[in-house]
This record gives structure tokens, sequence and C-alpha cells, in this order.
């Protein structure tokens, strides 16, 4: 079988739990790139075991921060890049579709959907999550965003990628599946709401810059204070996640609580308290 020419890099740090799956569903594409931030499990020995190239990167708090490092300096054999972290698993649906799509001349990237599961549960509603990881190395870049170590993210969690021309979608879902515990959840997302805190205060006048419809949206209600509560019943009951069950329940909260920790630690930050 003929090896799909899209480049896979797939960004880690202690993944040992989630990459071996991840790993072992992207056997039909040509080149798959492991970029490493200083594991200390056993992250590095399972993707060598694999047979797929390691890269290590080690961010000195400036730009450029993991994928447009890789982006910049990796040996990228192919001229289409696919992002993914180590809890996202492709499945034969999603390949024998971007294999196909990546053949039209006309497109440039396309926004990549994603099936979410939450504690151990396959969700149905809430919020969509999908994100733009599919692009051509010579037409898109991750956007650069002025930081001084807001926080130790040193890949480009909340940058979005800027795609020169035309963008697609992928109908395929590709599965997002944490094998972590819950606390892993939690202080991912508190390192997160510091960033964004941090970047907010930088973004003095949000409503000049190059943001998306959706962010400023997010940085409006932000400013009002009414970000957490808007989130929680826009998931919970315009967008269906009471069927969820529990889970859907746990997630709306959860994730209207990182609003309130980003609003929180803007409150503090402003203030010095």
């Amino acid at each position: 079988m003929n090896k799909i020419p899209i480049t896979v890099i797939v960004s880690v740090k202690n993944e040992e739990l989630n990459l071996p799956s991840c790993l072992d569903k992207l056997v039909r594409f040509s080149q798959i790139i492991v970029v490493d931030s200083g594991s200390t499990d056993d992250t590095i020995t399972i993707a060598k075991s694999k047979g797929v190239e390691v890269l290590q990167f080690e961010w000195n708090g400036k730009f450029p921060k993991k994928r447009n490092w890789v982006l910049q300096n990796a040996n990228l054999l192919n001229e289409w890049i696919l992002f993914l972290d180590a809890d996202e698993f492709v499945s034969q649906d999603f390949v024998d579709e971007i294999a196909i799509k990546i053949q039209d001349p006309a497109y440039n990237g396309f926004t990549i959907q994603f099936q979410n599961y939450f504690m151990g549960k396959k969700l149905r509603y809430g919020y969509e999550f999908k994100k733009s990881a599919l692009f051509k190395k010579s037409k898109g870049t991750y956007e650069k965003i002025d930081e001084d170590l807001w926080s130790h993210l040193d890949m480009e969690v909340h940058e979005h990628p800027i795609i020169e021309g035309k963008v697609g979608v992928i109908s395929a879902k590709v599965i997002h599946k944490d094998y972590k515990n819950l606390d892993h959840y939690i202080a991912k997302h508190n390192a997160y709401s510091t960033w964004e805190a941090k970047r907010y205060l930088k973004l003095s006048n949000y409503k000049s810059l190059n943001l998306s419809f959706n962010q400023k949206i997010k940085y409006k209600l932000l400013s009002t204070g009414l970000l957490p509560i808007v989130y929680f019943i826009g998931a919970y009951f315009f967008k269906l996640g009471f069927l969820d069950g529990r889970e859907g329940f746990y997630l709306a909260r959860f994730k209207s609580h990182y609003f309130f920790q980003i609003q929180t630690k803007i409150y503090s930050y402003r203030n010095n308290k």
C-alpha cells in the first residue's frame, strides 16, 4: 500500500499512556515525527519502539514555540502537515478522507473535527471541538504571540494557525480521548487559564487585533464577567449537554469553572493580589 504523503507531527511530554494508541493508528502516513519536551516516563522508549523519528525541543520562553519550531527546523518530507496531540486518535474513515482531499489543489488547509470523550464516556452533545490542524507547510504557520514565560506551556495551545488560501473541513472525526486521570485534566487547565489571563491583559485593545469571531466573543464576555455562566447555559442546555448524563454536567461545569479561573486571575494580576 502506498503511503499517504502527509507528515504527522505528534507533540508530547510524559504521554506513555496515550502515545501507543496514537502511533498505532498512523501506519498509513509516510512520515511520523514525535516532538518531545523532556519526558521523564517511557514516552521516548515507546516512540522509538514504533520506529518513528523523535526530536527533542527545549523552549527558551520566546518565539518559536514547539509547533512553529518544527515547521522551521525539522526535515519535513511532505508538503502537507498534520499536527496531533498524543490523546488524539485518527480513524480509518478520517485517513481515507484526507488521503483524497489533499489532492484537491483548491485547498491549502483543512479543519479537523473531534469526537470528544470525558471521564471515559463518549459525548454526543455540548460544544463541538475543532481546529485547523492539517495544512501545507508553505501556506501555514501558527500565530506569533509575544510572551515572556507566561506559563510553562512550550507548545501552541491556544495560538491558532494562520493559513493562506482556502480552508476546507474534514467530515470524519478524530477521537479525542485522554487516558490520563481527572487530576491531570484539572492541572492542565489550571496552566491554560494562567496563560489565557496573562494574554488577555496583554491585549488591551483586542477589537483591533486579527482575532476570529469566536475569540472576539470570548474576550467580550470575559470583559463583562459573564463568560462562565454563558458557557454553562450554552453547553448544558442549548447544546443539550444534559443528555450526556453526569459526564455532560461535569464537563460543562469544569469548562465554565475554567473561564471563571481566567476571570479571577485577570483580576488578581491586574490588582497584584
